[in-house]
């Protein structure tokens, strides 16, 4: 039986953690034409869901202004239930949508397109968790296409570590059109994006490099980072010719940003691309545009990614191309802390929240020490 109210963490207003409210009788939404009504068994943490909480985005005019993910045109109403990594089992559909899609293990593709089939632009995307209620609840709702049904061998909490973070980095790459035995420079590479990276340009057949804090070499090397540097010791430009042996970097996928931003375009070789879904070390840059110039670079912005290549990170996944990355879960009871832990970014991976009914059986195993 569906209850008439669930459990869920509401995003009141911008701000602090305060804005983040745990409450017990949110009405269970009802699937509508074309939807399917999902109960979640896991949902993954992201910076997405802190930078909209704090309304961290600015404007063009002013980067310090208060603004939501999309300036100018924001989707987002409050309450907001966030959550973008959604898995579970469908238990209801709506109109249009076969009956026999009940019971379905799915994991949800995030990206609201807004464009049909075959139309492959972004301009003007949207997120599950931003303009329509996420995953951190008992329930959701969600276009019938965004729920990708799966039998992949890993538990949901595992596989609840991989949309928002494997999609924004496949769509990087996408971005960079990163080929076989080309060379990566990742920065921020513990991160979820970042770890990503490494693996997704694995996949490709690239060799990566990341760009780290201390302490986390030997994991990253693990996940299949050729060689390490370490962020905080300055001189990257020299670190990173060292570590490459002198051979030419073809991309950097950046994720930090702030003051390397020079020294990334001078690793890069002429003809070189640069791409980049973040900053958490600055978004601010100075930019001398005769390195761009001179060196005939590529400079992309991305974000979120296709249908296509959210089919293509599905199936790495079910065949085992890439693995997950799951530092720990918490309840959604305890939402706080997961989100003082997500922002401390002492581990490599990501965090997942488990519905406080399904911790025993999903969370449990996996609880962050």
């Amino acid at each position: 039986m569906i209850p008439e109210t669930m459990k869920a963490v509401q995003l009141t207003g911008h701000g602090d953690l305060d804005q983040l409210k745990y409450r017990e009788d949110v009405p269970v939404p009802k699937p509508g034409s074309g939807e399917v009504l999902i109960e979640v068994t896991a949902c993954g943490m992201n910076n997405t869901d802190v930078w909209v909480r704090q309304g961290a985005y600015g404007s063009d005019t002013d980067p310090a202004s208060v603004s939501t993910w999309r300036r100018g045109r924001s989707t987002l109403e409050f309450p907001r239930i966030q959550g973008t990594d959604t898995v579970g089992k469908i238990v209801a559909v709506g109109k249009g949508v076969p009956d026999a899609r009940i019971g379905e293990r799915v994991m949800v593709d995030f990206s609201l397109y807004n464009r049909p089939e075959g139309d492959d632009s972004l301009a003007d995307i949207d997120y599950i968790g931003h303009g329509r209620d996420g995953g951190y609840a008992e329930y959701t709702t969600v276009p019938s296409e965004n729920a990708h049904a799966t039998d992949a061998p890993i538990s949901d909490a595992e596989l609840a570590t991989f949309c928002c973070a494997y999609l924004t980095g496949e769509h990087m790459l996408d971005r960079a059109n990163l080929k076989e035995g080309e060379r990566i420079v990742v920065t921020g590479a513990s991160g979820g994006v970042g770890s990503a990276v490494v693996q997704l340009a694995r996949v490709r057949g690239a060799i990566p490099y990341a760009v780290t804090s201390a302490g986390k070499e030997a994991a990253l090397r693990d996940i299949g980072a050729e060689d390490t540097v370490r962020r905080e010791e300055g001189g990257l430009v020299d670190a990173l010719d060292r570590i490459t042996r002198g051979q030419p970097v073809d991309v950097v996928a950046d994720l930090v940003a702030g003051p390397m931003f020079n020294d990334l375009l001078r690793v890069l070789r002429p003809e070189g691309r640069y791409t980049t879904s973040g900053a958490i070390g600055g978004p601010v840059v100075e930019l001398d545009l005769r390195t761009m110039y001179l060196k005939q670079l590529q400079l992309h912005g991305s974000s979120q990614g296709t249908r296509g290549a959210f089919r293509r990170l599905l199936g790495y996944i079910e065949q085992g191309k890439i693995h997950p990355l799951l530092h720990g879960t918490f309840p959604l009871s305890r939402f706080h802390d997961a989100q003082r832990e997500f922002m401390a970014k002492r581990y490599i991976g990501n965090l997942v929240i488990v519905p406080d009914a399904k911790w025993a059986s999903v969370g449990a195993p996996y609880a962050a020490k």
